[in-house]
């Protein structure tokens, strides 16, 4: 049994795929360049081109589960549903999707890829985490790096952050026990932290004061425009960010499936020299 890897040298993907290393379990990496870091095997795959789905079965005859990290698009429905069709095709028997915890099953984006997992009656397990450590480190670097403050529409609401080497763990489980125990887990990590508690234990870890400046949900999504993020696809997100600040993310908190025991501040320890934060 061999397992692919969609986004196969993404944030949760990289935690994943050591864990399967470590346990002898063949893995294959699937990226669009098809160039993966040594020793895994890596093959070309790109959700806009259809005509590289079939690359990986090529590759591996024997591929029986596949990880899903879904393309960055609102309209991900149709490129999905076409990969998992020629999946199962090729055999494919369970599946593992990322989604997030505030997408329900049938709503919007992963919601609708998990709900045609499910009509399908394939074993599969939609991942529902809260939102990444390395969110910070990504999504709001340009603003920590240039003005010193992490900006966005989420208020005084509060997160449980979650690290990608506790998601990996889960989907590893999903991935590789006999049986699914649970098909649509909520993800949170240890805490619950506000914007406003992140940046002060920023400051404490750089070296220099950090702060959270809350806007309206236009002004952020113009930010996230700004970034490269495609208008409805920004709209969308900083949308997100009034559930935040009206407690959604801590209400799902209350009742997560899986509490990881990985904190923020070593994850902000350990990249506290991380050229995305450095002082311009």
């Amino acid at each position: 049994m061999t397992i692919l890897l969609t986004g196969g040298t993404g944030k949760s993907a990289t935690p994943l795929a050591n864990l399967l290393l470590r346990a002898n379990i063949p893995v294959i990496l699937a990226n669009r360049s098809g160039i993966v870091p040594a020793p895994f095997k890596g093959v070309r795959f790109d959700w806009l081109d259809a005509s590289t789905y079939g690359i990986p079965f090529d590759a591996d005859g024997g591929i029986e589960r596949v990880y899903l990290i879904p393309p960055p698009t609102l309209g991900m429905l149709p490129l999905m549903k076409s990969f998992i069709d020629v999946a199962i095709g090729k055999g494919v028997k369970r599946f593992v999707l990322m989604s997030a915890s505030m997408v329900e099953l049938g709503g919007p984006m992963m919601g609708q890829v998990h709900e045609y997992l499910r009509s399908l009656g394939v074993e599969y397990c939609a991942l529902r985490p809260s939102w990444f450590f390395d969110t910070l480190r990504v999504n709001f670097s340009d603003t920590i790096r240039e003005r010193n403050e992490i900006v966005n529409a989420a208020g005084a609401g509060l997160i449980g952050w979650i690290s990608t080497e506790d998601i990996a763990d889960v989907a590893f489980k999903a991935l590789t026990a006999p049986t699914i125990e649970h098909t649509n887990p909520v993800l949170v990590g240890p805490e619950l932290l506000s914007y406003a508690q992140i940046a002060g234990m920023m400051s404490k870890v750089l070296g220099r004061e950090i702060k959270h400046r809350n806007v309206n949900v236009e002004e952020y999504s113009q930010v996230l425009i700004r970034r490269g993020m495609p208008p409805n696809y920004a709209g969308l997100m900083s949308t997100l960010d009034l559930g935040i600040a009206a407690g959604a993310e801590e209400q799902l908190y209350r009742n997560a499936d899986f509490v990881g025991k990985r904190t923020l501040r070593v994850f902000l320890e350990e990249y506290k020299d991380a050229e995305e934060w450095r002082a311009v």
